[in-house]
């Protein structure tokens, strides 16, 4: 166990939002974020309060003595899922908690942490088709539709990677993978019109489904976080609008009923 200092008030705010930032990046609800944020606040001796909206953290940090007080925001850019990094940030704080941890080693973690090399994008790509195909197959798809369904989410998959990269907005980079995605079985299907392709079509845009945004719109409103289970809840309609709306440009471009 390391002796502790008592850290600088600006420090420690600073570095309470950035873990915030990472946990609802990642894919934490806002629970979570509130929970971890207060024990390793409690463990430096203060007391938190937490405002969390869909792209922002406010937090207001008091200590025992009532004298110091810190309050600062950071902006919280788009979700990109890491279950991993939420599940070391919590196995962290605890660890602060029983070990007194400082600042300064917090920082160190949190940089090691933030920069754990994710999945291979190959590899990503692959599982994601590969998991698309076999949905095909569970909705009664045969193997050219597999094929189709395999073929049209990887590419729909690649096609909304290289958006965000080009920073496009969110929606439309949904929008884009949709329209990738369907238009490929919409175009087997132009051009070999007594093919099967329904199944294909429904299944090629599964991987763009918001499970998580989803689960995090109901655990939000069942914690009483109604705003930001609300906001969150009308983001997973919108995806859903913009993914509809790729399967509607496709349907119309091939006819297809």
């Amino acid at each position: 166990m390391e002796l502790v200092a008592k850290p600088n008030k600006y420090e420690l705010g600073e570095m309470l939002l950035e873990i915030g930032s990472l946990l609802m990046v990642s894919g934490a609800n806002t629970e979570r974020v509130k929970v971890t944020i207060s024990r390793i606040a409690g463990a430096f001796c203060c007391d938190s309060d937490l405002m969390i909206t869909n792209h922002a953290l406010m937090i207001t940090l008091t200590y025992k003595d009532n004298i110091k007080t810190f309050t600062s925001v950071k902006w919280v850019p788009n979700m990109h899922l890491n279950f991993n990094l939420i599940s070391d940030i919590s196995t962290m704080s605890w660890k602060i908690v029983e070990e007194k941890w400082s600042v300064e080693r917090i920082n160190k973690e949190m940089k090691l942490l933030d920069r754990k090399p994710l999945y291979p994008r190959f590899a990503v790509l692959f599982l994601v088709a590969l998991a698309g195909a076999s949905f095909c197959r569970l909705f009664g798809g045969g193997l050219i539709e597999m094929i189709l369904c395999f073929s049209g989410s990887f590419l729909g998959l690649f096609v909304r990677q290289e958006t965000m990269k080009l920073k496009f907005n969110f929606y439309v980079c949904i929008f884009f993978a949709a329209l990738t995605s369907s238009f490929l079985v919409g175009l087997y299907s132009f051009l070999n019109p007594e093919g099967e392709f329904i199944h294909a079509l429904s299944t090629s845009v599964l991987f763009l489904i918001p499970g998580v945004p989803m689960i995090n719109s109901f655990s939000d409103l069942i914690d009483g976080n109604i705003l930001n289970g609300t906001t969150r809840g009308v983001n997973v309609l919108v995806i859903a609008f913009a993914i509809a709306l790729g399967l509607m440009v496709s349907l119309l471009i091939f006819n297809l009923h």
